[in-house]
């Protein structure tokens, strides 16, 4: 059983900078692939980016490759998602994720999900 908990969100104007935080429960944090994920109103929740358990492979959609970058630091059982130039349209809830099965790649699969936290980017 895995908890997250992820913290940083915040309210950021057009083409600044924010860092957001999953901290994990559990002492095997380092075997989970972690992802990030994002819903925004009215919309499904999509796939922002991903981690291999063991850090140096990374997955990102499209829409914030250049942007966002995720990494971790297994010592300290937190993944975080380093977020520049933002936009209005990254304005969204964004969630953490773990799974222990399944390649960083595959954007399915994750069992744990956190209570997610609110960005928002004005204009």
């Amino acid at each position: 059983q895995v908890q997250l908990v992820e913290s940083g969100g915040g309210l950021v104007q057009a083409g600044g900078s924010l860092r957001l935080s999953c901290a994990a429960s559990g002492r095997t944090f380092s075997s989970y692939t972690m992802g990030w994920f994002r819903q925004a109103p009215g919309k499904e929740r999509e796939f922002v980016a991903a981690i291999s358990w063991s850090g140096p492979n990374t997955d990102y959609a499209d829409s914030v490759k250049g942007r966002f970058t995720i990494f971790r630091d297994n010592a300290k059982n937190t993944v975080y998602l380093q977020m520049n130039s933002l936009k209005p349209e990254d304005t969204a809830v964004y969630y953490c994720a773990a799974k222990l099965r399944g390649a960083y790649y595959i954007s399915s699969g994750y069992d744990y999900w956190g209570q997610g936290t609110q960005v928002t980017v004005s204009s």
